[in-house]
């Protein structure tokens, strides 16, 4: 048993030894994914040909990070913050809506050559709001006929991804272990890709494109599309600042207007973490 005992301690500390481990790292082990809503932001975007604007305050961070030849392990945490806005004459721009998330992360990097695969496991939970911009004070009710409602959701989310030539393809799977409105459903599917044009070498920017479907349902099935496209300054796997060209169609990233179809275009900009 003493035998048994010290081969075990032999074998931790020789696994210690050959792992590199951090706390509080910088960077993030996994990049966000770009045309995938739910990530970490913090910009803004303007709807071209209309007063909406969008204001996305959220952190990402890895808290412990472990490496170990090719593989590299995290566990982090995020808190995001969404918001509509409207933009009026005397520089006004009255809050219509916010949504708040906050949860943790695990993460898996493997790299082998140019390649890189792996998975990010997240535990979050979203509340949506109306703010005193939605309200019309002059006609006492809410604007677009559209009451508050109670809009929350805890979910669990995976995403694999592969990475390969400067492109990444990632499916996604979210499970909601609680939701109301209770009629919404447990599950969403998505699949979607982020390249980086890297062989400009000679300039001062990484061009990119990027694409996120998103398949849910509410009373049926539809899908949401987010096609992206801009240029990002600084490492395009890393820190950076984008300005980005973005395409929306499908059901609201507002919780509160979860059911509303919505066709819009943005020009905005993004401190990449």
């Amino acid at each position: 048993m003493r035998l048994l005992y010290f081969l075990i301690i032999v074998s931790c500390i020789k696994t210690f030894a050959q792992t590199n481990s951090e706390w509080f790292p910088s960077g993030l082990n996994i990049q966000p994914f770009t045309a995938n809503f739910l990530e970490p932001k913090a910009g803004i975007t303007f709807s071209l040909g209309e007063r909406n604007i969008r204001l996305d305050i959220g952190t990402s961070n890895d808290i412990f990070r472990s490496q170990s030849q090719n593989t590299t392990y995290s566990f982090g945490a995020d808190l995001f913050t969404f918001t509509r806005l409207r933009g009026e004459s005397e520089f006004h721009f009255p809050v219509e809506a916010i949504d708040y998330l906050f949860g943790l992360n695990g993460s898996i990097k493997v790299k082998e050559d140019e390649r890189e695969y792996g998975l990010r496991l997240r535990l979050s939970h979203i509340s949506a709001h109306f703010v005193d911009g939605q309200f019309d004070f002059g006609k006492g009710f809410w604007r677009n006929n559209r009451d508050p409602i109670i809009y929350s959701r805890e979910f669990i989310e995976l995403f694999p991804f592969y990475s390969f030539d400067d492109l990444r393809i990632y499916a996604g799977l979210t499970y909601l272990i609680n939701v109301t409105p209770k009629n919404l459903p447990k599950g969403i599917y998505q699949l979607g890709f982020d390249y980086f044009l890297t062989y400009f070498k000679e300039l001062p920017f990484t061009p990119f494109i990027a694409y996120d479907f998103k398949l849910l349902k509410i009373h049926k099935y539809s899908g949401n599309h987010i096609i992206s496209a801009g240029i990002k300054f600084g490492n395009y796997n890393s820190k950076g600042f984008s300005i980005l060209y973005s395409y929306f169609a499908g059901k609201s990233i507002h919780g509160e207007y979860y059911n509303f179809n919505e066709k819009y275009s943005t020009l905005g900009f993004n401190l990449d973490l």
